[in-house]
């Protein structure tokens, strides 16, 4: 997806784990996904390098689609499909 498709994404859920270190973001992660709807969209706030690789991985690994990573001021903002 490009980034001016990502920048138009409205979330079901935004997670701002800026300021936690790995793995807090990740743990976020995993807490706020049964909050979001089927087919809905979590997006994680991090300003933790490994958070840009965690999540896609952790994603793919239990069965969710990420979608993409956008650059913020500063930050991260990394965007999964919750598929089940």
């Amino acid at each position: 997806m490009s980034e001016m498709d990502l920048s138009q994404i409205k979330s079901n859920k935004i997670v701002d784990a800026r300021g936690s270190a790995c793995p807090g973001p990740l743990m976020e992660a995993k807490k706020a996904i049964g909050a979001v709807p089927v087919g809905g969209i979590l997006e994680v706030w991090s300003n933790d390098p490994g958070t840009k690789e965690d999540i896609p991985a952790w994603a793919r690994k239990v069965g969710h689609e990420f979608i993409g990573v956008l650059r913020g001021d500063g930050y991260d903002r990394v965007f999964v499909v919750r598929k089940k």
